[in-house]
């Protein structure tokens, strides 16, 4: 395990109530009704919280590879997060796919974009060798 030399960012928040529940940051900036994945619930649940993150951080880290080759990213950039939650032998696991659009890049670079995109991100790394994630280019 890598232990952190430099803590960059902290985020902070308190749940209360569980997938029924809410969630605010320490800064105000994040207040959220939780609800249960496909519940006519007023709020998200976690899947959705943490697609989102995800495809954020990724985007990103997808900058940082094009920075290293002077590549200028098309503004229609974007990353589709779909997170499963399932049940394996009454287990409860996730599972991922990340569906990049890089709209007027070569498909060739805009997979090894993607691919050296998926090596740098916290998110991509915390979950190697977890959970199945699946890459696609669109």
């Amino acid at each position: 395990m890598t232990t952190i030399d430099k803590v960059l960012y902290t985020g902070s928040t308190h749940t209360t109530g569980g997938r029924d529940g809410a969630s605010r940051s320490s800064d105000g900036r994040l207040d959220i009704k939780l609800s249960p994945p496909g519940s006519a619930g007023a709020g998200t649940n976690p899947e959705q919280l943490f697609a989102a993150g995800w495809s954020a951080c990724f985007i990103g880290a997808i900058g940082l590879a094009a920075g290293k080759r002077k590549v200028t990213l098309p503004a229609g950039l974007a990353v589709d997060a779909e997170v499963d939650l399932g049940t394996t032998d009454g287990a409860y696991f996730l599972q991922a796919r990340l569906r990049v659009s890089l709209p007027g890049l070569d498909r060739e670079l805009a997979q090894s974009l993607v691919a050296e995109a998926h090596q740098t991100c916290p998110y991509s790394k915390a979950t190697r060798g977890n959970i199945n994630v699946e890459l696609s280019v669109a």
